[in-house]
């Protein structure tokens, strides 16, 4: 059969199978396809008018198969692309989204590119921390997760894309760090759903780990821990950029003042939803002068 003919049937499955949630039929038929043929999306549009058959079909419809009981793509392909990085994912971990870019985008706008220390907490397949160490090689990041294979992963990932300004520790957030240890910027991607939120039985999310979606307290738990405690770990003027839900923006900003943190704003991520809220740690001379002011 043609190409084009193959990718045109996949895409009608895909767009009305039961399970309802290829979102993108003719993406995800473009991108299995490539993959098994081992070309670019670009190649498929060019030569479409050429015969699959054999081997490479019969993987290309096991996978539109496995795509259509609502695998993630990511999955089947074995990777994801995340600011410029090709990313290796697995079952321990998230998929890194378009919309954490926004994390990333604002935690280098307000960092000078030499010198800083970084910290991702949560790093799962070492998607932000890769990121900031990459664009900024004179960074020093460091990334932790509590999941033992999220931790090998992003290891495997800092290998394969040569980036060695970054390391990766297993622990609770703060748990795998010494009590003295001080960083200009930390960032994290945490658990922010509420367990009875419905959308934790649609798409993607339903074959992500529970524990990197989930937290207590209307999924707040964990957002209020990092901002009580990664008050101990910034130094003077350091940053701290939590991502969470749409609907949290508000709730984030008010705990990040209550906390005592300045500069506190949100910044909205691709669809123009509050994603990213973020507030300074002062140092004791902006303290000083806030209680002259007062």
């Amino acid at each position: 059969m043609r190409i084009d003919q193959v990718l045109s049937e996949a895409a009608a499955c895909l767009a009305r199978c039961a399970s309802g949630e290829a979102a993108t039929p003719h993406l995800d038929a473009q991108l299995l396809m490539a993959h098994v043929l081992g070309r670019s999306r670009t190649w498929l549009y060019t030569w479409g008018d050429r015969e699959i058959e054999g081997v490479e079909l019969e993987q290309f419809k096991d996978l539109v198969e496995r795509r259509e009981q609502g695998e993630p793509v990511a999955w089947l392909l074995g990777y994801r692309e995340f600011f410029g990085l090709r990313l290796a994912v697995s079952p321990h971990t998230l998929i890194p989204r378009p919309d954490t870019e926004t994390l990333v985008e604002q935690a280098l706008l307000r960092m000078p590119a030499n010198g800083a220390r970084a910290l991702d907490l949560g790093t799962g397949s070492g998607a932000i921390a890769l990121a900031l160490a990459s664009e900024r090689p004179a960074w020093q990041v460091t990334g932790i997760d509590i999941v033992a294979g999220a931790v090998a992963l992003a290891r495997r990932n800092a290998d394969a894309l040569g980036i060695t300004n970054v390391h990766f520790e297993e622990g609770h957030f703060f748990s795998a760090l010494p009590p003295a240890a001080r960083f200009e910027l930390i960032v994290s991607n945490p658990p922010y759903i509420d367990e009875g939120d419905e959308h934790l039985r649609q798409g993607d999310v339903r074959f992500e780990p529970r524990s990197a979606l989930v937290a207590g307290q209307n999924g707040m738990a964990d957002l209020w821990h990092l901002i009580d405690t990664a008050r101990h770990f910034l130094a003077p003027d350091g940053w701290l950029l939590l991502e969470h839900g749409h609907q949290q923006g508000g709730a984030v900003r008010t705990a990040l003042l209550e906390a005592g943190y300045d500069g506190v704003s949100t910044c909205q991520d691709l669809g123009g939803r509050e994603r990213v809220s973020l507030g300074q740690w002062p140092s004791p001379l902006s303290n000083s002068l806030k209680q002259e002011g007062s």
